[in-house]
């Protein structure tokens, strides 16, 4: 199928258009007048419209051709966008890069190295999911991300590389004005299964889910990621072990109460993985920014 619209003749309209002449344009694109009228002139009788109104001096655009341009620029800017994610490609840089972030992980440090990559002036496209429990696992296993922050549990042998980023220390923590907040001693689990749990649900889709610091209660509110766990708990709708690095802030205004508990929920170490073999210059670079981040 022919189409009388071309990038070059595109590029021509625009050049008309900014310099104010055929033969300003002309030496702006390196070619001689007699082409570019050429050039519009054919596309003219293809669209059957007049793209430029000659009667003055300065060549202006008519209705259509003000059309044509400013669709035309979107256009221009996507072709040149194609070309530098080719010769990106070539040059070893991916187009696309997906991290998927549990959600125990704070969101700062992940936007502050997404921004220090920004200004290498890479056409790069960054995807951020976020995942819970098994979910980084499940997101690498399904090729859903390329690197996965936060990944905890039994680690798969073979298929990623892994690298360990620090240690989760778990705090069982009740709002100010909960009842369990002003308990003396120990809390007992039987004391605990009183009131409803918060949890955060596993976000996998094809690997087992899996359950964490989860115990016995009266009833189970299931939430999808921590920060609504948190919020949950601070407004005195359940309770839970939350992760201490979270609450830091809470437990020093007093919103939030660290009580005993006879229940234990032992640190636990947190990783992040990506795929063995890849080799992309995007991973490489974030995967050794995140070694170098504190992430707790």
């Amino acid at each position: 199928m022919h189409h009388g619209i071309t990038l070059e003749a595109l590029r021509v309209i625009e050049a008309i258009h900014l310099k104010g002449s055929f033969s300003e344009a002309a030496k702006s694109l390196f070619k001689v007048p007699s082409a570019l009228t050429y050039t519009v002139q054919k596309l003219e009788s293809d669209l059957g419209v007049a793209l430029f109104d000659r009667k003055g001096q300065r060549a202006k655009l008519t209705q259509a051709g003000n059309i044509l341009l400013q669709e035309g620029e979107a256009l221009l800017r996507a072709a040149q966008l194609l070309e530098q994610k080719v010769k990106q490609v070539e040059s070893g840089w991916e187009t696309n890069l997906v991290i998927a972030k549990d959600t125990i992980i704070k969101d700062q440090p992940v936007f502050d190295i997404i921004q220090r990559f920004c200004t290498l002036g890479k056409q790069v496209e960054v995807q951020l999911l976020e995942e819970a429990l098994g979910g980084g696992w499940d997101a690498l296993h399904t090729q859903r991300c390329d690197v996965a922050i936060g990944v905890t549990g039994e680690l798969p042998k073979g298929q990623y590389d892994v690298h360990q980023i620090g240690e989760l220390e778990f705090v069982f923590a009740v709002a100010k004005d909960h009842p369990l907040a002003d308990y003396v001693g120990v809390i007992e689990g039987q004391e605990i299964s009183q009131y409803p749990s918060i949890v955060v649900a596993d976000s996998a889709r094809t690997l087992p889910q899996r359950s964490s610091g989860i115990f016995h209660s009266k009833q189970t509110i299931r939430v999808q990621t921590m920060a609504a766990k948190l919020l949950a708990q601070q407004a005195g709708l359940g309770v839970g072990f939350l992760p201490l690095h979270l609450i830091k802030d809470q437990l020093r205004n007093g919103e939030l109460v660290v009580k005993s508990t006879s229940l234990h929920r032992p640190p636990m170490p947190i990783y992040m993985a990506w795929h063995k073999g890849k080799s992309g210059k995007a991973l490489a670079w974030f995967v050794e920014r995140c070694k170098q981040q504190s992430w707790l």
